[in-house]
């Protein structure tokens, strides 16, 4: 759906301690939300020792990923819901747009920090559908991400200062990590003044939330699928907050899978092997674009006649992010990684709110998945 930014006062808020996560790309935390998953914002790793060492808490079940126990949701976990495919594909060295949301009630100041694993077998444990890592795992990989942070003098111009709740000589001294403005600020106080926007811009479900935007530049990694972990220190309370999306990062010509862009339509171009190509591509992320307007509460998924897309089966089905979505242009998008060759039919559907589907109109369309090194398809139209 078109994610609703806005308050959404529960009735046991007194009683909430809500806080941030994730929003930019679309973490797994956001997707719980729009998939029902009460609170976002309190996935909470607590009490720790969050300031001034950044790195002295270990994550425990939180893992790089997050643990929300107010609804005993585990999102280091793949689910039909999140994990199956990435929300977003980049190419490494790319600067990138990313933003999290800080809950108003819950603004306790601090640093935070994006992160990227390298070690694929690892991360490849958070990516297995239905497995749940050990605790010791989510430890392994959150010391893989602490060793991976993207830091905030990667990219040229970024004001890269330091927390001003932060002394000299103390451990949270570094500019590596982003960092929000003074926590007892008279004005634009702490992680709700980077913005500087309005309460309410991101959403919340406690008091509404306010948007905090960084840069950061991708490493010169390829994977067809690893995790992109957020991680947010408090300044005033032993807290932090955890969660992670599903990314791609690749070229298209560089590792065993490759990246390709597929928009929904009758004509299309698909590339075969190429003659200098070694070997060709064993899966290939396919992201689909489909452009269909929606109402406030709606989504869009993609179901067909393989697993992947839930077997004709709209509940199992992969939903569509409304990332890029505007009133001009209503894209909807997914990238889901197939195996070289797969041949299979699908149509979009919306989904209410109140879970009423809508299906295109007949026929079914059809794709094959490339199979080569350097993968490129279009396909253009909407919604029918």
């Amino acid at each position: 759906m078109k994610f609703t930014y806005g308050a959404t006062i529960l009735s046991t808020a007194a009683l909430v301690h809500g806080h941030g996560y994730l929003t930019i790309p679309f973490s797994r935390t956001r997707l719980g939300a729009e998939a029902g998953f009460e609170c976002p914002e309190c996935t909470i790793l607590e009490p720790v020792a969050a300031w001034p060492d950044l790195d002295a808490a270990r994550v425990g079940r939180s893992g790089p990923c997050g643990y929300n126990a107010r609804v005993s949701v585990d999102y280091n976990q793949p689910t039909v819901k999140w994990g199956n495919s990435p929300v977003a594909t980049y190419s490494p060295g790319q600067v990138v747009d990313v933003q999290w949301c800080v809950d108003h009630n819950g603004d306790h100041g601090g640093m935070f920090t994006y992160r990227i694993c390298q070690d694929q077998a690892l991360v490849d444990k958070f990516l297995t559908p239905g497995y749940l890592p050990t605790d010791a795992e989510k430890q392994a990989a959150e010391d893989c991400f602490e060793a991976g942070i993207l830091s905030c003098t990667d990219v040229s111009g970024q004001d890269c200062g330091y927390s001003p709740d932060c002394s000299s000589g103390q451990p949270c001294w570094r500019n590596d990590w982003f960092t929000c403005n003074a926590f007892q600020a008279d004005n634009r106080r702490g992680c709700q003044g980077v913005d500087n926007a309005a309460q309410g811009s991101c959403f919340t479900s406690i008091s509404g939330g306010f948007p905090v935007t960084k840069k950061i530049r991708i490493p010169n990694y390829v994977s067809g699928h690893t995790l992109l972990s957020f991680k947010w220190n408090s300044y005033q309370t032993g807290q932090i907050y955890l969660s992670c999306a599903d990314i791609a990062i690749g070229d298209g010509s560089t590792g065993q899978s490759s990246a390709t862009t597929l928009m929904t339509s009758t004509r299309s171009t698909t590339a075969v092997p190429s003659a200098s190509c070694a070997a060709a591509a064993s899966s290939v992320a396919v992201t689909f674009k489909q452009k269909a307007t929606t109402a406030w509460g709606q989504t869009v998924k993609i179901v067909g006649s393989i697993p992947e897309l839930g077997n004709w089966n709209p509940s199992a089905a992969p939903t569509l992010s409304s990332a890029e979505y505007t009133s001009s242009n209503p894209v909807w998008r997914s990238t889901i990684t197939l195996p070289a060759g797969t041949k299979f039919e699908y149509k979009f559907v919306r989904v209410a709110s109140d879970g009423t589907v809508t299906w295109e109109s007949d026929p079914n369309r059809s794709y094959t998945v490339p199979q080569s090194c350097d993968t490129t398809a279009l396909s253009e139209s909407s919604w029918r």
